[in-house]
């Protein structure tokens, strides 16, 4: 649900990158719970390496958006430098008054305008960073659970029985008859003496 609504804002906001690794992720959670109601581990170890790479995206959003590294976040990175859209919470955070100012200069375009955003309560940025690391923190919850759920599903498939099986509570035939071992009668073996 938490990625369910971080692609909605990221769709408001034209953020193709998140967009793409929302999508993706979506698919492999839907896939994860799949295998676990099907008991098909491999779809969960899917699932478990796509959190990892999961929680390095989000880790790479709050870079991006704190400024680490060299990273800003006025570049149109997240846009796949398609387009000037940044993130939506920019102009429509909780307690953000958005104006809308026509410029007055001759020769720029009727249609394009200058935001003003004043009176946020958190700046978008911060808010981008708490849904990262939301959806770290709920990452990782899903990596343990899933390692368990592994670990569950190999123990039961390493305990199975197979009928006749080697296992002591396997199937076992009563015999017919009991059979009755006879010695074998020596072979007369000539001996020389030299007496």
């Amino acid at each position: 649900m938490a990625a369910l609504e971080r692609q909605i804002f990221d769709f408001l906001g034209f953020q193709w990158a998140p967009i793409l690794g929302n999508f993706l992720h979506i698919i492999i959670v839907i896939l994860g719970l799949f295998g676990t109601i099907q008991f098909r581990p491999r779809y969960i170890v899917v699932y478990t390496v796509w959190t990892a790479l999961w929680v390095t995206w989000n880790v790479f959003i709050i870079c991006f958006y704190l400024e680490v590294g060299g990273l800003s976040k006025e570049t149109d990175l997240m846009t796949f430098n398609i387009s000037m859209h940044r993130s939506w919470w920019r102009e429509h955070g909780p307690g953000c008054i958005r104006r809308v100012v026509r410029p007055s200069a001759p020769g720029i375009l009727d249609d394009y305008s200058y935001v003003s955003v004043t009176g946020c309560i958190i700046d978008f940025q911060y808010l981008e960073v708490i849904h990262s690391a939301i959806q770290i923190l709920l990452s990782l919850i899903g990596f343990v659970y899933a390692c368990y759920v592994i670990s569950v599903f190999m123990e039961d498939e390493d305990s199975f029985d197979f009928i006749g099986g080697l296992d002591t509570y396997c199937y076992q035939q009563t015999p017919l008859e009991h059979v009755e071992l006879k010695p074998v009668k020596p072979v007369n073996v000539l001996c020389l003496s030299t007496e």
